[in-house]
């Protein structure tokens, strides 16, 4: 079975070390951009960058589903979210483009099988690309009031 794809992109008005800083800190910041779909965040692991272990709940369609991810940073300006027990990566580019930060949310993944499948393959991509639209100008407003020095940590 072919893999789903959902993608959104933008110019974010903020240096790309600001946005990093953004989607790196779950602690913090990355909560301040989660559109309504997502709802109780916790941080299991970490809380910064790589090695970082999140659950929450997403809401599609009016049905709730609970999840949980690894953070990876396989390269630079490159952050993923590995959904354990599933296969599904979500992944942040953020590139310098002039004085904007060019940042995309790309989600690939497996569907499920049977009805539930067919309505994933319906529903969902268009649903998540609506919820990354909202996250990316949520992080448009909190990335572009962050002061990042070149060490890439946040001065709040």
């Amino acid at each position: 079975m072919s893999a789903l794809h959902a993608t959104a992109a933008r110019n974010i008005d903020a240096p790309a070390s600001s946005v990093l800083a953004v989607l790196r800190d779950f602690d913090g910041h990355h909560r301040k951009i989660l559109p309504a779909a997502f709802s109780n965040l916790v941080v299991e692991e970490g809380g910064h960058g790589a090695g970082t272990v999140i659950s929450f709940d997403i809401t599609l369609g009016g049905r709730t589903e609970s999840a949980r991810a690894r953070v990876e940073e396989p390269g630079p300006g490159v952050i993923e979210e590995h959904l354990i027990g599933r296969e599904m990566v979500t992944t942040f580019t953020v590139r310098q483009a002039g004085s904007a930060a060019r940042t995309r949310i790309d989600t690939r993944w497996q569907p499920a099988r049977g009805l539930a499948g067919l309505m994933e393959r319906l529903f969902a991509p268009r649903m998540l690309r609506q919820i990354y639209r909202d996250e990316l100008a949520n992080l448009n407003d909190v990335a572009g009031s962050l002061r990042v020095p070149e060490t890439g940590t946040v001065v709040r």
